[in-house]
């Protein structure tokens, strides 16, 4: 006697149904199943940038390599590599006291740099002062003036007096002392004349001299004042450039490089630079000539 007269059946019909069930489609080699296409060119375009990358590397490493068998046949040579680093935020010269100056000679170094700052100041401040002057009716010409002597100014102070210094520091160069003390000494004869600023070289007020101070005061007391800030500035250079002269020259008498040897590298350069105006001066007559016949 059965009591659950429907279990075979039920039992029957799931059974039935589980292999229809089983036989639907899941994703697993029906006709309904997704195709996924791996194109070819995908894979020959990541084999081919292997290669690119490969040889881009191999580039990269020769000239690595030649650029070290550079760096060491001009090191061989005794050429240096200066790099850039002065100022900070913008550089645009090479200089590094604490490593390329010997340690008796970095006092002297610091007080030729703080010279030259002091220059760099100088003609900084000459420049505003002048503008003020101008705002108050000094006249364009004075300007124009002040501009020239900024714009020539910075970078021949660095180029002819301090640069050699420099290097006369690291290499004890008779000639670059030399040059460094001719140059020097026309930058010591130009703080004074500044400091003085007579109308009859300086065009008046493009120099903020004493005299020019005095001048000015009469008219605006405003301008006086710039002008007495610019003449102390110009005094102070003036006693730090003599400083450094005499620091400079006891520093030699006290090293290798004498007096005598420096005089002689003096006379060098003087004799070079007659030649070279000489040259300069004849190219130009003989091309005005030219002109002229033509």
């Amino acid at each position: 006697m059965t009591c659950f007269p429907f279990q075979t059946s039920a039992a029957s019909g799931s059974n039935s149904r589980l292999p229809t069930l089983a036989s639907k489609a899941f994703g697993f080699g029906n006709k309904n199943d997704a195709t996924v296409d791996i194109p070819l060119d995908t894979v020959n375009d990541a084999k081919k940038r292997e290669k690119e990358l490969a040889t881009w590397e191999e580039n990269l490493k020769r000239r690595e390599m030649d650029i070290k068998r550079r760096e060491d046949a001009m090191t061989r040579a005794g050429v240096t590599i200066e790099e850039k680093n002065w100022p900070p935020f913008f550089p645009i010269i090479h200089h590094d006291i604490a490593k390329e100056i010997p340690v008796h000679a970095q006092r002297l170094q610091y007080l030729a740099f703080a010279s030259w700052l002091g220059i760099l100041l100088c003609l900084s401040w000459n420049v505003i002062a002048v503008i003020v002057c101008w705002i108050k009716g000094g006249g364009v010409k004075i300007f124009f003036l002040a501009i020239i002597y900024a714009l020539l100014g910075c970078p021949l102070s660095y180029v002819l007096w301090y640069r050699p210094l420099y290097r006369a520091m690291r290499t004890d160069s008779a000639l670059k002392f030399g040059w460094f003390f001719l140059f020097y000494l026309i930058h010591v004869g130009f703080c004074i004349l500044a400091a003085i600023s007579p109308p009859i070289v300086f065009h008046g007020k493009s120099l903020t001299g004493i005299l020019a101070a005095i001048d000015t005061f009469s008219d605006h007391a405003l301008v006086g004042i710039f002008y007495l800030v610019g003449f102390g500035l110009f005094c102070l250079e003036t006693l730090i450039s003599l400083w450094v002269l005499q620091e400079q020259k006891e520093s030699l008498e006290k090293g290798l490089v004498t007096m005598e040897d420096v005089e002689m590298a003096v006379a060098e350069g003087e004799q070079f630079a007659c030649r070279t105006l000489l040259v300069r001066a004849t190219t130009i007559v003989l091309c005005a000539c030219d002109v002229i016949s033509d």
